[in-house]
């Protein structure tokens, strides 16, 4: 049995994150029980830190937030309950159906770049094309990792020298930062990690607010190769209904060619570097 001064502390924290998660998405206590059919006393009473819901009514509310799966395990905790919500690494054996599918995707995927990231952008896979493509502009070999592909774009030393329209492109990726964040928050990783990106010479600080910069459909990326520019867009795609903290923060990112000067070539080039 809980003492009374834990089961206290445990209501409270539970009550500041409900009520942290409910003013982050905008709703009122009201909204929130209109969305849940959890009377809006009752949520009253859980953020003040006078009650605690069962799991089933904790889970109804975090759904109707959005809270994330790895932040609904935080919230269980806070409540007494155990995490239902498996933190198991990507690559773990409940995972390997997954992994199958996104093995799959990248090698359907050639002869274009496709990579899986997890929620910081770190590369965990890709398919054959994907360091052929880069190698052609750094030596990947020499990056420590985990490889992380936004210190790939803004490091003077990688990328971003061979990008034709880098100003642009920073801007974006900072605007995809917040865009694709799990759940749209941004936590004290993604922070730091928008803070080394911040740090390298010549990136500007308002470039983390974007304002629409082009009325194409997208922005691509061009790099320089051989005095010509390749022009790439992405298109990125998430597990759907994920259960698994690891499931719901893969990312998979596939390269197209934007026009047909840069498909043809892109297929130049990845002939001439086959191994």
């Amino acid at each position: 049995m809980k003492s009374t001064k834990l089961a206290t502390r445990t209501t409270s924290e539970l009550g500041v994150l409900l009520r942290h998660w409910r003013d982050l998405r905008g709703r009122s206590q009201f909204d929130l029980s209109l969305d849940t059919g959890v009377s809006q006393k009752q949520i009253s009473f859980v953020e003040s830190g006078r009650s605690v819901p069962n799991r089933q009514t904790l889970m109804t509310i975090a759904q109707a937030l959005d809270v994330p799966l790895r932040d609904r395990n935080t919230l269980l905790l806070a409540a007494g309950y155990a995490p239902i919500f498996s933190e198991g690494a990507w690559d773990s054996v409940e995972m390997k159906g997954v992994t199958d599918a996104l093995k799959r995707m990248l090698r359907q995927h050639e002869p274009f770049p496709a990579l899986v990231m997890d929620r910081y952008w770190n590369v965990l896979m890709t398919n054959d094309c994907a360091p052929r493509f880069f190698n052609c502009f750094v030596d990947m070999a020499a990056r420590e990792g985990p490889r992380n592909m936004l210190h790939l774009m803004f490091d003077p030393r990688g990328l971003r020298p061979f990008v034709a329209n880098w100003e642009d492109v920073a801007k974006g990726l900072f605007e995809r930062v917040y865009r694709e964040s799990v759940g749209r928050v941004v936590d004290d990783r993604t922070k730091e990690l928008l803070a080394a990106l911040l740090a390298y010479p010549d990136v500007k600080c308002e470039w983390k607010n974007p304002v629409a910069m082009s009325f194409m459909p997208v922005i691509p990326i061009g790099f320089v190769k051989d005095d010509r520019i390749l022009n790439y867009f992405s298109m990125i795609t998430t597990v759907g209904t994920p259960q698994t903290v690891a499931a719901q923060e893969l990312r998979i990112e596939c390269m197209f060619p934007a026009d047909e000067m840069t498909e043809t070539g892109h297929i130049e080039i990845m002939a001439a570097v086959r191994v």
